[in-house]
């Protein structure tokens, strides 16, 4: 099973019952299509398997059989978009396989860019979950029905069914005109992060409108993270888009998982490309900045002598993958 099926089963099991991984490429659950045996609560004969490496999905009450693809078209047309493109970047298009390239419509947009909600303060689980991360309500928003809210702002989803309350991340470029936003689901069995462009042709990068791109420029994983950072921005969407910073001074801070082979293959192509990189010391278990802030780790610190490039980043980053 390749590693965008592998990363969307993961998104979409938390919205299916009795979920479990069977084996390698192997995993059963209750039927979503059919709702499985409405007698037998615990019965699940819906699986998803791999054959000719390509992952299907079987109900063995309903009958139902479809491709990963139409699985998740089926169960959630925004992440089904999300994963036919992620799947059409990786080159999984055409002959022998059972995703399509995406149709892609050129049409100039019209926006709407005002952000018309309330801060995140005003609600409680939103200002008790930023305050538990130390954030500050105060740099955040708040919607209690995301769905409808964005297509306000554009139109995104084809259905507002089973709509849900988020923290709304606003994304501004560096003339301050919002370009798009992340929704942080505050519901634990949801997709948890939702981003939304208002603007496709701007990168998907948080914190455009703070840095000084004359000085060297952080670049983190995630919003919440790149807010304890002196002149920092977050990747919100692919390593690709930080062909914005060319000419730029950027140092790359990715998470501290070295068991992750995304992000150690991440780190290494950064690495043969030149690009200075944070390799974290030994003796930090926080995956992300967020934690290691919440541990009493002094990060700007850290950031600032672990930071690698060349020849040197290739020794630091051998040693660190191998813990």
């Amino acid at each position: 099973m390749d590693l965008v099926d592998s990363k969307y089963i993961g998104l979409v099991s938390s919205r299916l019952q009795k979920f479990k991984k069977v084996k390698n490429d192997l995993y059963n659950f209750r039927c979503p299509i059919c709702g499985d045996s409405q007698k037998h609560k615990n019965k699940a004969r819906g699986y998803f398997y791999v054959v000719k490496n390509n992952t299907n999905f079987k109900c063995h009450n309903c009958g139902a059989s479809l491709s990963l693809n139409n699985f998740l078209k089926t169960i959630d047309t925004t992440l089904h978009k999300q994963y036919t493109l992620e799947k059409f970047k990786e080159g999984h298009t055409g002959k022998g396989f059972v995703v399509e390239a995406p149709k892609l419509e050129f049409k100039k947009p019209v926006f709407k860019t005002k952000l018309d909600l309330p801060r995140a303060s005003v609600n409680d689980a939103a200002r008790e979950y930023l305050i538990n991360r130390r954030l500050d309500p105060e740099k955040f928003y708040f919607t209690d029905s995301f769905k409808k809210w964005t297509n306000t702002k554009k139109q995104t989803f084809d259905s507002t069914y089973r709509d849900e309350a988020r923290i709304i991340i606003p994304m501004y470029d560096k003339t301050k005109t919002l370009i798009g936003f992340q929704g942080r689901s505050l519901v634990p069995n949801s997709v948890k992060y939702i981003t939304v462009m208002i603007d496709e042709e701007a990168p998907k990068i948080y914190g455009l409108d703070n840095i000084n791109e004359e000085l060297p420029v952080y670049v983190v994983e995630g919003p919440f993270d790149s807010t304890f950072i002196d002149n920092s921005v977050a990747l919100c969407g692919s390593d690709g888009d930080l062909g914005y910073f060319e000419g730029s001074s950027i140092v790359l801070v990715y998470d501290n998982e070295p068991r992750n082979r995304e992000i150690v293959n991440r780190i290494g192509k950064c690495i043969d490309r030149g690009e200075k990189v944070v390799i974290w010391p030994n003796g930090v278990e926080q995956k992300d900045i967020n934690d290691m802030v919440l541990a009493g780790h002094d990060v700007m610190s850290m950031l600032k002598s672990n930071t690698y490039s060349g020849l040197e980043a290739k020794v630091k980053f051998n040693t660190w993958k191998k813990i």
